[in-house]
């Protein structure tokens, strides 16, 4: 073998170490944003974490946090519990808010900046690809947003236990909209997501401001279709009787009615104008009504949910990484 002869690259190793220095250098020049998202992790944590001693060190007189005298029909919650309750209503909603604010970030200052100003030139002269370049914006605002994520996931869960929620807390059932997407694998798709479609809006747009809004479009569209049609992710159960059979707590209550002879459903809503509870039953006799039945998500639907929720996510994350890389190798090659 000649001494002139070039070795073979060995392509496992080089890859990992071409993606070593845009990862640096992208590290480095936005290391404030850096500190200021672990900033937010911390003071989410805090707030969590304090409401929850608050509401444990105040004083009740039952277990799940009545102030009135144990086993009476009146339900008073301490001031602690209320304001926990207050504030981990919606936080779900905020977990997912937060993944969409890391999508607009990408889209603007991380990617959309350099192709507007120019500077990818530098990277790209310094032998890192166009590929490499974006695969290093992909990566670390992914693998940074997911741990986060991950860690405010199990703080808002445990805070939520904590809770010990009392009968007059509807608002922090399972399947509430501002609970249900930040409880589960679900916001994590919501924030792998967010990165692809920021990177997606920013090569193909290639304007800061521009990309940044319609991002913040596409990610809004999203989760306001999810959470608007999140009951259709999954088959409903039927169930038939009455009283504590038809109906649980843990519910998450869909339609109800009544079903005829023949199995045929007629819905409550169908008899709204009827205007009290016995104008109810005798409109659904009218209408041929014979056992009452509920169409309910109960509790176990929790995970199907969470899981079909969360393929649809990463789903629609891997068409939009798919599409920025063609977007990118049409335009730079």
């Amino acid at each position: 073998m000649s001494t002139l002869t070039r070795p073979k690259t060995d392509t496992v190793t080089t890859a990992p170490t071409t993606l070593r220095g845009p990862v640096r250098v992208l590290l480095r020049l936005h290391r404030k944003a850096l500190w200021a998202g672990a900033a937010l992790l911390v003071i989410g944590i805090g707030i969590v974490v304090a409401l929850s001693v608050w509401m444990a060190s105040s004083p009740v007189r039952c277990a799940d946090g009545d102030t009135t005298r144990c086993g009476d029909d009146i339900y008073v919650s301490s001031y602690a519990h209320t304001s926990t309750e207050t504030f981990l209503t919606d936080g779900g909603a905020v977990l997912v808010l937060l993944a969409a604010l890391i999508g607009v970030f990408v889209a603007g200052p991380l990617i959309a900046r350099e192709l507007e100003s120019g500077t990818f030139r530098l990277a790209w002269a310094q032998s890192v690809s166009p590929t490499q370049w974006l695969a290093a914006r992909l990566a670390v605002p992914a693998a940074l947003t997911v741990t986060g994520l991950m860690v405010l996931v199990i703080v808002y869960r445990w805070g939520l236990w904590a809770l010990r929620a009392g009968p007059n807390s509807p608002g922090l059932r399972w399947h509430a909209e501002g609970v249900f997407p930040g409880t589960g694998p679900a916001v994590l798709g919501y924030a792998l997501l967010a990165v692809a479609v920021g990177a997606l809006c920013a090569v193909l747009v290639r304007r800061t401001l521009l990309s940044m809004s319609l991002s913040a479009l596409v990610l809004a569209a999203v989760g306001i279709g999810l959470s608007t049609w999140r009951y259709l992710l999954w088959p409903a159960a039927l169930r038939q009787g009455e009283g504590p059979k038809l109906l649980r707590d843990s519910d998450w209550h869909l339609e109800g009615g009544m079903l005829t002879a023949s199995g045929s459903k007629v819905y409550w809503r169908d008899c709204y104008h009827a205007g009290s509870v016995e104008g109810y039953d005798a409109c659904m006799r009218d209408r041929g009504g014979v056992t009452p039945f509920a169409e309910v998500h109960p509790a176990s639907h929790y995970w199907p949910l969470q899981l079909v929720e969360t393929g649809i996510l990463l789903a629609l994350a891997a068409l939009a990484v798919f599409a920025a890389f063609r977007v990118l190798r049409r335009l730079h090659g």
